[in-house]
């Protein structure tokens, strides 16, 4: 049952953010945690306080608009005081010019006690790095600043 009620709420979270409900996510963040995002890019690096995470969605929500996610699956392990979950996707957004951008990957959590712990976000790198330069040659420069860190 526990897992469950786990795999329900990770699937909300991605429906609040492809409902644009981006300021509900960093609430399910345990206070001290780490939020991280692979590659060396606007959207990568790692944050650990509340702020730096919710700043680092609102860049996400700015620089790829109209990111959807679809959920492929959901899996879940381990006990409230330390349960793993992997989330994998394919999202899609709007890039500059009407063209849209897409990418696969996951969603690795850690929670303890019904907040996020730890999240690192696994994708193609490499093509997200060419979409943000996309954006950014279309005048958007935040698309090419250093990682939020904190």
């Amino acid at each position: 049952m526990y897992h469950a009620i786990v795999r329900h709420r990770l699937r909300s979270a991605f429906a609040d953010l492809n409902a644009g409900r981006y300021e509900r996510i960093p609430a399910q963040f345990a206070a001290q945690h780490r939020h991280s995002m692979v590659g060396t890019h606007a959207l990568g690096g790692e944050r650990r306080d509340l702020a730096a995470t919710a700043r680092w969605y609102g860049r996400l929500q700015r620089l790829l608009p109209g990111l959807r996610f679809d959920v492929d699956g959901v899996w879940v392990s381990g006990w409230p005081w330390r349960t793993r979950a992997v989330v994998a996707w394919r999202d899609r957004f709007q890039l500059p010019g009407g063209r849209e951008g897409s990418n696969r990957g996951m969603h690795e959590f850690e929670l303890r006690w019904g907040r996020v712990s730890a999240l690192t976000v696994h994708c193609d790198t490499a093509r997200l790095a060419g979409y943000l330069a996309e954006v950014a040659a279309a005048g958007q420069p935040e698309a090419l600043a250093e990682p939020i860190t904190g």
